[in-house]
């Protein structure tokens, strides 16, 4: 069976070309139909699906349904070059993208990637039989890294049904191909698409080419409900500015930092956290705090809102040193080295692109005056994008969750709220090390996220075989790969704003 898309106000194929009589039959269902069901998302136009059973004898049928279906499968086929190495550290892209394919399973169920080298594409190579089926019935074919002239040549011939082709460090005979268009600098909006997901690529992490996906697959297959705040809300965004927030906004525009800050802001994707907040951090100001807090966290001017990740689920260290972990020990190993030295722990490595890079981070985690209280407080540089270097500090609420090792951590960032939940995935007997895994959301932002760190007392890997390939199995139940990391960068951290708060409390069961 076949599967064709027309749609009848462009009175244009969007799939494979239809029999002359399927096309008298949806004119005629079209006319008295306003919602049918739908294998792409085309921005509220009305589409039919025409199932064509067999070659020779013709048979239409319109199925209503709705427009906006978020449920239904997406498939995407990649193809990557034969023995090509990423910029990830080296690892194979097919490593990279198979990894890539389990990572969007975390967003939608509904998501199949099938990765496959330029070796299946030709007859005698492995899985061409599956390669083949799977191409058939994709909805965008995604190539990288794919040189070879034989299978550039392969693919020119043979992919022309498909709706959604991009490439990315390919031959560049291999032109990119969206909405079933051939995409050139003239088409505004699919040149805005393709710019975001360009920048986001050349950034080589597997967040921002799994987000590269995602941004296809919203802008051109069906809605991601993750990306929903890439769609612009209209002229009440403005009236409710104006209305509640006059004075931070003036005080923000006079402001030469806030000011730069909002500049840099308007040139980011609303949803590439890694450059939204690379805007914040380096020109972060009391005005920009205030119209944050004003527009986004008080009155939601821009109508976002965003949930924590229920995906990777990521179980708790559940002993240590022999024993139950308990909430108490649990809240000791974040305390872990303070009161020895002058800081919890350092961050060895990180693997949120935008919150995990920056150099020079410091852990303080200490039980507060009030009984029950727990507060975390992390120290980083920020290299900011005028070249300075400055040390920021946050503070977070924790507060306990039902299972010792999980915690909810609340901060208050330049003006909005973001709520994350942490799980002490593992920790070192002595101490030597630990690993930490985080999902959360800004929901006044709009924006979700998850993370890990890897941490130790100075900043250093552990030396040990052992070490290793029990951090190895840690950063497996987080769902990451080692190449994922970036190692933050501790040479230079003199002058570490450093210190806690008159009458803090660290140990209650452990000693350092």
């Amino acid at each position: 069976m076949e599967t064709a898309i027309y749609n009848p106000t462009r009175f244009r194929l969007l799939q494979p070309t239809l029999h002359s009589s399927c096309r008298s039959a949806i004119d005629m269902k079209s006319s008295s139909r306003s919602s049918f069901s739908i294998r792409g998302w085309a921005h509220a136009q009305p589409l039919v699906r025409v199932l064509v059973p067999g070659r020779t004898r013709f048979k239409c049928t319109v199925v209503r349904g709705e427009l906006t279906d978020l449920t239904r499968p997406v498939s995407i086929v990649t193809i990557v070059g034969e023995g090509s190495s990423s910029p990830l550290k080296n690892t194979p892209w097919e490593e990279v993208m198979q990894h890539t394919a389990n990572r969007l399973k975390w967003i939608d169920e509904g998501f199949e990637m099938h990765v496959f080298t330029d070796k299946s594409i030709h007859p005698q190579g492995k899985n061409h039989g599956n390669f083949r089926n799977q191409l058939s019935q994709c909805d965008m074919l995604v190539n990288v890294a794919v040189r070879s002239k034989d299978s550039v040549d392969w693919l020119l011939n043979n992919c022309k049904n498909i709706p959604n082709i991009i490439s990315f460090e390919s031959s560049p005979f291999l032109v990119h191909k969206l909405g079933g268009q051939i995409i050139s600098n003239g088409k505004r909006n699919s040149s805005e698409v393709v710019k975001t997901v360009a920048e986001a690529w050349e950034r080589y992490n597997s967040d921002d080419i799994r987000f590269c996906i995602l941004v296809l697959i919203n802008s051109y297959i069906r809605p991601v409900s993750v990306l929903k705040n890439l769609r612009a809300k209209g002229l009440s965004t403005l009236t409710c500015m104006v209305k509640n927030c006059g004075p931070q906004i003036l005080n923000c525009l006079l402001d030469s930092n806030c000011r730069k800050a909002l500049q840099c802001l308007n040139s980011c994707s609303p949803v590439d956290q890694v450059c939204n907040y690379r805007c914040i951090a380096s020109y972060e100001s009391p005005n920009l705090e205030a119209f944050s807090l004003c527009v986004l966290q008080k009155h939601n001017c821009l109508e976002l809102d965003a949930e924590i990740p229920t995906k990777p689920i990521v179980p708790p260290l559940l002993t240590f040193r022999g024993q139950s972990l308990s909430h108490e020990t649990a809240e000791d190993l974040f305390i872990g080295w303070l009161g020895d030295l002058e800081w919890s722990w350092r961050v060895i490595a990180g693997q949120n692109p935008a919150y995990d890079q920056f150099p020079c981070q410091y852990q303080l985690f200490y039980r507060g005056k009030a009984k029950g209280s727990f507060w975390y407080e992390p120290v980083f540089q920020v290299r900011t994008l005028d070249g300075n270097l400055v040390w920021r500090r946050r503070r977070y609420r924790v507060k306990r969750s039902v299972i010792p090792g999980t915690f909810y951590f609340t901060v208050l960032d330049n003006g909005v709220v973001s709520k994350e939940f942490w799980t002490i995935v593992d920790v070192a007997e002595d101490l030597s090390w630990g690993l930490f895994h985080y999902s959360g959301a800004a929901s006044a932002a709009g924006q979700s996220y998850t993370g890990s760190v890897l941490v130790s007392p100075d900043g250093r890997y552990p030396g040990t075989v052992g070490a290793e390939k029990r951090i190895e199995t840690a950063l497996e139940k987080c769902g990451i790969k080692s190449w994922e990391l970036y190692s933050v960068d501790n040479c230079s951290c003199e002058g570490a704003p450093l210190g806690l708060p008159e009458g803090s409390r660290l140990h209650a069961t452990i000693a350092v």
